[in-house]
């Protein structure tokens, strides 16, 4: 899986806790268990918006440390649990196609940190413009 998915997939697995799947509301259960109705199985749409900074700020209050996600590609990468490293800062870069200087690690990390915001909100995220 590319870094881009495991960012999406991390941050999309937090907000459907609930449910195993992101799968539509019908009936999936073709018999409900003992005397449940399947209605539960309706309460979130795999088209609703997920709230990626609602998520990540509630991961933020969890972590250890403090990590200023809202800025830096970097804390973004550690608060996921993903490898920060420069190494793979520039595969990420190259995944979203990043034409600058990938030596310029300070450029490359403040486009990757806004790249990284709009494809999720490109992906059914809700993030606020301020992050965008």
């Amino acid at each position: 899986m590319s870094i881009f998915g495991t960012i999406l997939s991390t941050i999309f697995g937090h907000a459907g806790a609930a449910p195993p799947a992101a799968t539509p509301a019908t009936t999936t259960p073709a018999t409900p268990p003992a005397g449940q109705t399947p209605a539960p199985v309706a309460t979130p749409a795999p088209s609703a918006p997920v709230d990626v900074a609602a998520i990540l700020t509630d991961l933020a209050a969890k972590a250890p440390q403090k990590l200023n996600w809202q800025q830096s590609i970097v804390d973004l990468m550690k608060l996921l649990g993903l490898d920060n490293s420069l190494a793979a800062r520039k595969q990420l870069a190259e995944e979203l196609h990043y034409t600058g200087d990938t030596n310029d690690s300070a450029s490359m990390n403040v486009w990757l940190h806004r790249q990284v915001m709009q494809k999720l909100a490109e992906n059914g995220g809700k993030v606020p413009d301020d992050l965008k």
